[in-house]
Formats: structure tokens, sequence, C-alpha cells
């Protein structure tokens, strides 16, 4: 079973259900890359030292600091975290509830499983079922390690999720990218394009299976390293390939209509044949 982060509870209003908190995600599925030196391949090491003697510094001997004057440290160890506020290092404390689609997908950044704990499961279904019916989502704050974040909490089949979220000040304003609106509200699209896309729209259109979708691309870059394994290309730096539009790399004038009534005949191609209707006997 895998190891919850802390127990503690969430609070909304005078409503306390003890919880504990686990991560949602697994390992990560990507490759694991060693780092080489170019010019005789041997691995590069990431080393911790002493920057004032120079010597190596075992894991055992590091301790977080904080630089409160120029070359002065304060030592803070876990309890000091724990006791910079101990209700808020062990609560997800609900601040209000609001409509999921006014969320951005943006703002939403890693999920956790939030577990009943002994004698909460009374209040975590009573707080999971209430979301549910209301169709909002608790807005909240925790502390995650040593880190206060805002959250959403919400119902998952017959769990409750929290998923951080990321603060406004740390996403980019869209205004930021220095894309003139011009370039947006210029282009002009026509009726007969938007009812040709949402033909193709409707075409694709399939439930949501989240297991029908698997990393190929890790599957393609293992095919890609075997392939030079048994070609002997083990230490050969492979070389990029041309652009296939040519040196100069130009932009094409894409014809939206044609593109769309291709995918639309593709669509209708890959379509299963309908059986033909039964003729109704005369009486």
């Amino acid at each position: 079973m895998p190891r919850g982060l802390w127990k503690g509870a969430i609070s909304f209003g005078l409503v306390n259900v003890p919880v504990e908190l686990f991560s949602a995600e697994k390992r990560s599925t990507e490759l694991d890359l060693t780092l080489l030196d170019k010019r005789d391949l041997g691995p590069v090491g990431y080393k911790r030292y002493n920057k004032a003697s120079g010597e190596d510094v075992p894991w055992a001997e590091i301790v977080k600091g904080y630089e409160y004057e120029d070359g002065k440290y304060v030592v803070l160890s876990e309890e000091d975290f724990r006791r910079a506020n101990v209700e808020a290092s062990k609560t997800v404390e609900i601040v209000a509830f609001v409509e999921r689609g006014e969320i951005l997908p943006a703002y939403f950044e890693t999920p956790y499983y939030l577990v009943p704990g002994k004698r909460g499961e009374k209040a975590y279904a009573l707080l999971r079922e209430t979301l549910k019916k209301a169709g909002k989502v608790g807005i909240a704050t925790v502390v995650i390690r040593t880190r206060q974040y805002l959250a959403a909490l919400l119902p998952q089949g017959d769990f409750l999720v929290l998923n951080t979220l990321r603060y406004a000040a740390e996403l980019r304003e869209p205004e930021e990218l220095g894309v003139p609106a011009a370039s947006l509200k210029g282009p002009k699209v026509s009726a007969k394009e938007i009812e040709l896309a949402l033909r193709l729209v409707e075409d694709m259109a399939d439930d949501w299976k989240p297991e029908a979708y698997k990393d190929t691309y890790r599957e393609d870059l293992l095919a890609r390293i075997e392939q030079k394994v048994k070609a002997g290309q083990t230490e050969e730096i492979t070389q990029p390939e041309k652009d296939k539009r040519g040196a100069e790399g130009g932009a094409e004038v894409i014809d939206l209509m044609a593109l769309l009534r291709k995918s639309v005949g593709a669509k209708k191609d890959k379509a299963p044949a309908r059986r033909p209707a039964k003729k109704r006997r005369a009486a």
C-alpha cells in the first residue's frame, strides 16, 4: 500500500473530517537516460559539495537553512516547519465553494487522493455527496511538505480528490506574450468552415476512456534505441534530418475548406457500413 504524506482533517465551517493525504501520481514512465560527456562517453554525475571547503557532503549531513543576513543562516528541521503553524500543516481548510467550470485548466497542478480516517467515514461521505449534488468544488488552503498551496477539492466516484492550484501570480497573462491582438482577431472564419469543422468534431466524438491512451512515444524511442544497438551505432550522434519543406522552411498557404472536406470524408470511409433497413411486408 502506498505511504500517505500526512494525516489531518478537512475543515469546512465547524465540521472536521479526518483524512489521510496520498499522491495520485504514479512514478514517471519517462526513460531513465544518463548524462554523458560527449568526448569519452563518461557518465556525468551530480556532486554535493561544501562550497567553502570543497569536500563532498553526504545526504545525512545536509540540513535546510534560511539566510537572514549575508553568510548567516537559521537552520530549519521538519519539526520547525510543522511548528510554524501546527493547524495549517495538517488541515485542508475550505474557504469557499465555486462552480467547477469557473476554474481555468491552466490553474490545475498536481492531484492527490484524500482517504477518510477512523470515525470520519460518514462526514467524508456527506461532503462528497454534497459536492456532487451542488455541482461545486471546494477551494481550500493546504500545507504540503514546506509550502502552502491553494487547492480544489473535487468528488471523483467514491473518493475526494485534492488538486493543487497555481496562484494567479504564478501564471502569465496572455498579453505578456507580445502577440498583436489583430493577429488573433483578424482571420475571418466563414459559416461554411465552421459547419464542416463541427461535422468533423461530431464524427470524432467518443466517450472519455483514459485507459485507452498510452505513451506511444516511449515505445517508439525504445524501438529507435534497439535499432541503433543492432546497427552498432551505440556511440554515434545522429545528425538532424533536413526540413522536408525545404531549406527555407517557409510557411505554406493552407486551404482550410479542402482539409476539412478531406478529413470529414476520411472519417466517413472508416465508419462501419450500416445495414440497410428491412422492408415491411404488405399486410
